[in-house]
């Protein structure tokens, strides 16, 4: 494997754009964690909040807006996020068009992050047993859009201009959750914070004890970064695994 450039530090500000309460920290809260406590400032951008997520006949998609950010408010806290924006868009009917990729770049302009942590919009299944949600896809595709090129030129979404929000380059940028994985990030100190922030999702989690399938989960990233000869991957017990962009 060709040799990779690791970042020398935490970036000073980053932001996470996920579809839906729950997605970061199932996907990549032991980086959020880890950089929170060295210091960064990280934003989390939901694009919808989750507003379809129950088999309870008695639940309202109203009711269950409520919960599931005030469930992912008390998971940012635990990871020592402070600022949590909902889209508000609705869960299970994101597409990738110019609405979304717009209210995208909005979050980027007005917080101007170093580094961008989003979803794949390739992966689209795994083994025999899961089928992406659409979302998934649909918000890591327009996030994508929304940092190359329309959050940095100053022509793309005039009425940004005129919202006083000036463009902005996103310098790095981390794709979690991704089949071409080139990126690894040492999350065995973080790892039971990430626990303790997902288990704030009582929705969504409820008498299920997640934590073999994330541990199998990051055993196996760190196993494949030092497999690839990943810089540093001989110390990684557990780890999450990012393509990564390095932008100009």
């Amino acid at each position: 494997m060709a040799e990779v450039e690791k970042t020398s530090t935490v970036p000073a500000r980053a932001m996470v754009v996920m579809a839906h309460p729950d997605d970061a920290e199932f996907g990549v809260a032991g980086t959020v964690a880890k950089w929170t406590a060295g210091g960064s400032e990280v934003i989390f951008v939901l694009g919808t909040s989750g507003d379809k997520g129950s088999d309870d006949p008695e639940m309202t998609s109203e009711k269950l807006v409520e919960t599931r950010e005030r469930e992912q408010l008390a998971a940012a806290k635990v990871l020592g996020v402070k600022t949590v924006e909902f889209l508000r868009f609705r869960d299970a009917e994101l597409i990738p068009d110019l609405n979304l990729r717009l209210a995208i770049t909005r979050m980027i302009r007005k917080y101007k992050p170093d580094a961008l942590i989003c979803q794949d919009p390739t992966f689209r299944w795994g083994g025999q047993e899961y089928i992406n949600h659409p979302d998934h896809s649909a918000m890591g595709e327009a996030t994508l859009a929304a940092v190359f090129p329309s959050a940095r030129d100053r022509l793309t979404f005039p009425q940004l201009l005129a919202e006083g929000l000036e463009p902005h380059k996103v310098r790095e940028v981390f794709v979690g959750m991704s089949k071409e994985s080139d990126y690894w990030i040492d999350i065995t100190e973080s790892f039971s914070t990430k626990l303790k922030a997902l288990a704030e999702h009582k929705s969504q989690i409820g008498d299920w004890d997640p934590e073999p399938m994330l541990r199998r989960w990051s055993q196996d990233s760190a196993a494949e970064a030092r497999f690839k000869r990943f810089p540093g991957a001989d110390d990684m017990d557990l780890a999450e695994s990012y393509k990564y962009f390095k932008l100009d």
